[in-house]
């Protein structure tokens, strides 16, 4: 218990660092995943062929390949991020792309009628997919969403390949010093503690939205 209690601050310190990336990769992935499933879904044929071509892109390599990518082979063509930007601007990327499809699917799930009764009562286009059309796509998409989101929250320790110090890098270090599994079982353990708060506020969020039957 008292080697536990030592190495506890820096896992957590660690920890916080993951946080930080799972929320702010929510914060820029999620938006940018709508504005590109309504790109997906539209009538401008380039446009959609080009996000096509973009989510194609980010799903078929691997995270790590483009975390890589982006932070030491950018530079080579003038673009340098720092650590953290560059782990930011990596997984927005590649998150984006997964939610763009997951919108995409539930947008296209919407009847057109429903597209026909707003422009009877003379909404804009804005006005349909903000009122009428989100809460209902919402509703549909939670589940996948959440899946990706759980997902994040592991993921995120990918970004020790640019050498930031986040929880699974905080163990492995601790692990390396001492000679010990025990920094590592840790680790596990504050993981599925993330991961069981991120459940619980997910299904919270499902049943908020439980009334669009």
């Amino acid at each position: 218990m008292h080697y536990i209690l030592e190495i506890l601050p820096s896992l957590l310190s660690g920890a916080g660092l993951t946080l930080q990336v799972f929320l702010w990769t929510l914060v820029g992935s999620l938006p940018l995943g709508l504005i590109l499933s309504l790109g997906l879904i539209s009538d401008i044929k380039p446009l959609q062929w080009l996000i096509n071509f973009y989510v194609w892109l980010m799903r078929g390599t691997p995270l790590l390949l483009q975390l890589i990518v982006v932070f030491y082979g950018f530079p080579l063509i003038g673009i340098v991020f720092p650590r953290y930007e560059a782990a930011l601007f990596a997984f927005i990327l590649n998150y984006a792309a997964y939610f763009a499809e997951i919108f995409r699917g539930g947008l296209q799930s919407i009847d057109n009628g429903q597209y026909e009764s707003a422009r009877v009562l003379r909404l804009s286009y804005a006005q349909t997919i903000r009122k009428i059309v989100i809460p209902q796509v919402v509703k549909i998409v939670l589940p996948s969403v959440g899946n990706e989101v759980i997902n994040l929250i592991k993921d995120s320790s990918l970004v020790y390949v640019i050498g930031l110090g986040d929880l699974l890098r905080a163990g492995n270090v601790a692990t390396a010093r001492d000679v010990t599994l025990i920094p590592l079982l840790l680790v596990g353990v504050i993981y599925l503690v993330l991961t069981a708060v991120t459940t619980f506020v997910l299904g919270r969020v499902e049943k908020h939205y439980s009334y669009w039957k």
